[in-house]
């Protein structure tokens, strides 16, 4: 298996080029890159199971287009071994001052082969780098590698068998993986005296380390989802108080002009973008240009040990009041209409007919006999909500300057921070069937008809 700390020698290589691609690998190895991604994978036989070895993913793309077209790896290998060799030879050869223009112009040449898949302009670029390299009988070194990178490519054409594409191969890899150490961990970093956070594991915690500024994902985590949390419960405890008694109200008095003065209300709360209303509580709401610097404009406040807890409760109050409206007026409507709904029907049953006719009052059956029974629906959407609570909202929390799960999760994808995006969708994973073990619980908690027994 030929892989990327397999090129070259000693004689003539550039000892900067060699060190700058060996700390290119040490540090994929320290984030386990240069391990497989999973436990198995299906492939064709032109294939090698070494191929995850190449940790730069331009490599990885070349070679894979290189093996989709000729399908002999040997020969492919030992071409790329060549680009590689004459590549280390040129740079250590651009000293040569009397000949600096043809050196470059055959390093960049080379420079081209590992994003060059196609065989005829690999073949002219080849034929100038020969014409680059013979400038000078004394620089042997340089003649010999551009015959080899010539005669290799040679061999690729051939002795080529695409045919191998179409024979699948299964490979197996053990727990070695780069998802088994992060989903459970590498052990040995006890042994070696390593950081855990270089061989992270979800299981026992540790998430490991966020590419972005190099700290550990559990801490980080550890002060945004407290931020979140707070955001988010206060806008769904909010959300329900309201929409549950609005959808009841609009469910017994169907049909009136406050209900409907209500819906149309409530329906034009939530066709208004979130990121308009917020936009506009802040420009008239925390500016005293408008005479109406009643909010802070951004963040939680700040708050030390000195306070006491009802200037915190004061100072945290003022500053998630237009958040949490953010966050809670869009879902009003949707919430309310979903009780609506699931009331009208309860109304409309025979157990409801049956306790009007025995003279009960129209406050207790909505309340006590229809109520429960109308909780349903509002129960399937708090399963679909609960992951929220920790995901936050990326508009609202970016708008307002609030550093909670919504924004980090924002900026761990515009800068690709794999250690965060994977950590974020793996405990949204779990909050999803929590809800979902949570919303049967409580279906039968307010349905008698509904037994786990049957």
């Amino acid at each position: 298996a030929l892989g990327n700390s397999d090129f070259g020698g000693d004689t003539g290589l550039s000892s900067e080029k060699k060190v700058n691609d060996q700390s290119y690998l040490e540090k994929a190895k320290s984030l386990g890159l240069d391990l497989p991604l999973f436990y198995v994978s299906i492939s064709s036989q032109s294939v090698p199971d070494t191929l995850y070895k190449f940790v730069k993913r331009s490599d990885r793309e070349l070679l894979s287009s290189l093996i989709a077209q000729f399908g002999n790896w040997q020969q492919i290998s030992s071409y790329f071994y060549a680009i590689r060799q004459i590549d280390y030879i040129l740079n250590s050869a651009l000293e040569d001052s009397s000949h600096f223009a043809q050196i470059k112009e055959a390093k960049q040449l080379v420079n081209s082969l590992y994003y060059t898949d196609n065989q005829y302009e690999i073949i002219q670029t080849i034929h100038k780098i020969n014409t680059c390299c013979h400038f000078n009988q004394k620089k042997s070194d340089l003649r010999l590698s551009s015959t080899n990178l010539k005669c290799s490519f040679r061999k690729v054409l051939e002795e080529e068998t695409p045919y191998k594409n179409y024979i699948p191969t299964l490979h197996w890899y053990g727990t070695e993986n780069q998802y088994h150490r992060w989903l459970f961990g590498d052990a040995s970093w006890i042994s070696k005296g390593e950081k855990p956070g270089s061989c992270s594991g979800f299981i026992r915690g540790d998430f490991g380390v966020s590419y972005i500024d190099g700290r550990s994902i559990s801490s980080k985590l550890a002060e945004s989802i407290p931020v979140t949390l707070m955001l988010s419960l206060c806008s769904l405890l909010i959300g329900y108080l309201v929409s549950i008694p609005l959808g009841v109200y609009s469910a017994v008095r169907k049909g009136t002009m406050i209900e409907r003065t209500t819906s149309v209300f409530l329906f034009m709360l939530n066709s208004l973008p979130v990121f308009w209303i917020a936009t506009l509580l802040i420009t008239f709401l925390t500016n005293d240009e408008y005479g109406m610097d009643w909010f802070p404009t951004y963040g939680l406040g700040e708050i030390n040990d000195q306070m006491g807890w009802i200037e915190v409760l004061g100072i945290r109050i003022s500053h998630l009041i237009l958040p949490v409206f953010c966050l809670t007026y869009g879902g009003l409507a949707y919430l309310s209409r979903q009780m609506r709904g699931g009331m009208l029907h309860v109304l409309d049953l025979d157990f409801v007919t049956t306790a009007r006719a025995k003279g009960h009052s129209e406050f207790g059956i909505v309340w006590k006999h229809a109520f429960k029974n109308a909780l349903l629906p509002i129960i399937t959407i708090f399963s679909s909500l609960f992951p929220s609570l920790i995901a936050g909202s990326f508009i609202v929390e970016f708008i307002f300057s609030i550093q909670g799960m919504g924004k980090i999760t924002l900026e761990a994808f515009t800068s690709r921070d794999y250690p965060m995006i994977y950590t974020v969708m793996m405990l949204t994973a779990i909050l999803t069937l929590v809800g979902n073990l949570l919303a049967d619980i409580l279906y039968a908690q307010v349905d008698p008809r509904i037994s786990f027994d049957k």
